[in-house]
């Protein structure tokens, strides 16, 4: 397994004098325990400190945390912290240890310019421009099962691709069988038109991995040329991250080119294997989806697939005009959006071969996530 250890030039970032022992508090005012639940202070105030040969994060017991830069200018780092209380971490000088790397994604030139990436709970890809220039009709984002908690992306490719053991099987540790075509797949966003119809994002032609684990993998994905409406240089802009232990990625997506008031919806797609297997929950700002996979009868289990969008109006189902493969329509969360706006979602999935039981357990998992975000942890320095 991978371990990282920070380098002298992330270490500068922190350069200074002699430093004292600060303590980190974190207050969770939720009714919910946060267990490693990832939390950021600001580089800048960890640099005041003057760690010039680096430094550690200690928990109440003094075992070290892992903790990662990030390219936002942030020191995150996971913090467990039952309900209604506050757990206090220290940071001392030192060298900080190697840490597993549990959370990696990469392009990938040799599938057609996949962007892939992964973390300890499932893995994910989003086509690019390789893919499109092939003519294949694939836009939303693809879902990847693991069933364990290491990495399984660069082992899954090269025997894929060199010895000719197709990821669509499982092999011990997931696999590949979320059926995506020229749909949004498992949580992809895509504005509407007047009609109300899915302006499909095809594959993005620019990409930046921005973070690259060991806590977190952040990629930034351009878009260009979709035509809504009569404006015909609509550029997409999504920003993806992804951190250890999560079911879901963050995304905020951004739209510029456009002339007037529109909607975005982020949509899962709904096959007919399963037409009446998704969940809405107004009140707690998600949506769920059981998709039982193209041929259940092999004891593929059952992926879950959701999406929390506390900015949406309203959780809809809409049937597409034909069938595409087994698709039949998709579930999504439109809200109104104007030019050059930041639209900001969570969506992701989990596994009934993994560690979600069902779909009560799945919907379960997403309410209690939207009430994390509604409140979040309280961290301060001192």
């Amino acid at each position: 397994m991978t371990k990282t250890i920070f380098t002298a030039m992330a270490l500068a970032v922190i350069a200074g004098g002699c430093a004292k022992d600060h303590e980190i508090n974190v207050t969770n005012d939720s009714d919910l325990d946060r267990t490693a639940e990832i939390v950021e202070v600001d580089t800048a105030l960890i640099a005041s400190f003057g760690y010039d040969k680096g430094f550690r994060i200690l928990d109440s017991r003094g075992e070290e945390i892992p903790y990662q830069f990030t390219y936002d200018g942030k020191v995150i780092f996971p913090a467990t912290v039952a309900k209604n209380s506050t757990a206090a971490y220290k940071i001392v000088a030192g060298t900080p240890a190697a840490t597993d790397t549990l959370v990696y994604g990469r392009i990938v030139p040799e599938r057609k310019d996949d962007m892939a990436w992964e973390n300890d709970k499932s893995a994910y890809r989003a086509y690019g421009p390789a893919l499109q220039e092939s003519g294949e009709r694939a836009f939303g984002y693809d879902i990847w099962t693991k069933s364990v908690d290491y990495p399984i992306l660069n082992q899954r490719y090269h025997d894929d691709i060199v010895n000719k053991i197709s990821f669509h099987e499982d092999h011990g540790n997931g696999m590949d069988v979320y059926a995506v075509g020229p749909t949004l797949g498992g949580g992809t966003a895509a504005l509407l038109d007047a009609e109300g119809e899915i302006v499909y994002p095809y594959c993005f032609k620019e990409y930046e991995v921005l973070d690259n684990g060991p806590l977190r993998f952040t990629v930034r994905l351009v878009y260009g040329g979709e035509t809504v409406d009569g404006d015909s240089t609509v550029v997409e802009t999504r920003v993806i991250s992804l951190d250890r232990g999560s079911y879901l990625n963050k995304t905020i997506v951004s739209y510029d080119g456009l002339s007037d008031k529109k909607r975005v919806a982020p949509g899962i797609v709904v096959h007919k294997q399963n037409p009446e297997g998704y969940v809405f929950d107004k009140d707690r700002g998600f949506m769920a989806y059981s998709d039982l996979t193209e041929n259940a009868e092999n004891g593929n289990g059952t992926i879950f697939v959701g999406i929390v969008s506390p900015e949406s109006e309203a959780f809809e189902y809409k049937a597409l005009a034909e069938p595409a493969g087994d698709a039949i329509g998709h579930i999504f969360a439109p809200k109104s959006y104007g030019n050059g706006e930041q639209f900001t979602y969570w969506w992701g999935s989990g596994w009934s071969k993994a560690d979600i039981a069902d779909e009560k357990a799945w919907s379960d998992l997403l309410g209690n996530y939207a009430l994390r975000l509604k409140s979040p942890l309280k961290v301060s320095v001192k």
